[in-house]
């Protein structure tokens, strides 16, 4: 049985579960090996990387969906100027995503969001954790979409 708060809550998981996390989102661990530059879309290509979690999720802009200025890092080929803010949210049985894990959106439930199948995102820092939680929360940065995506 669980204690105190936690009891408590598990309607507001299960509502969550329910209502929020109804499309489909996969997790890859980091890539291991070289990348190679992509020309056509400007991206580092990876080799595939194990899948660490595929099922029910959720993709949403991060509060006040700010981009933020970054710095560069050992996964870009060049200096971005800014990235947009992200959150990964899973259910509470899906592992937590390591920094630098990989997040795709493969399906949605509304065809009129299906512009965020072929994104990906990159997790920002290990997935969020908490002694009281109702859904698992991960930072996400947004790699740039190819030109022309919507």
């Amino acid at each position: 049985m669980m204690p105190g708060l936690d009891h408590a809550l598990a309607g507001v998981t299960r509502w969550l579960d329910t209502n929020l996390l109804v499309d489909t989102v996969r997790v890859r661990a980091v890539a291991t090996g070289e990348p190679v530059l992509n020309p056509d879309t400007g991206q580092l290509d990876y080799p595939p990387a194990p899948v660490l979690y595929e099922g029910d999720g959720a993709v949403i802009p991060a509060v006040g969906g700010a981009d933020r200025t970054v710095a560069p890092d050992q996964t870009q080929p060049w200096p971005r100027q800014y990235r947009s803010s992200y959150i990964l949210l899973t259910p509470l049985t899906a592992p937590i995503p390591p920094e630098g894990a990989l997040v795709e959106v493969v399906s949605v439930h509304d065809p009129s969001r299906a512009a965020l199948i072929g994104r990906s995102w990159l997790a920002s820092d290990t997935g969020q954790a908490s002694t009281v939680e109702v859904v698992r929360r991960t930072i996400l940065d947004q790699n740039r979409p190819p030109a022309g995506t919507p």
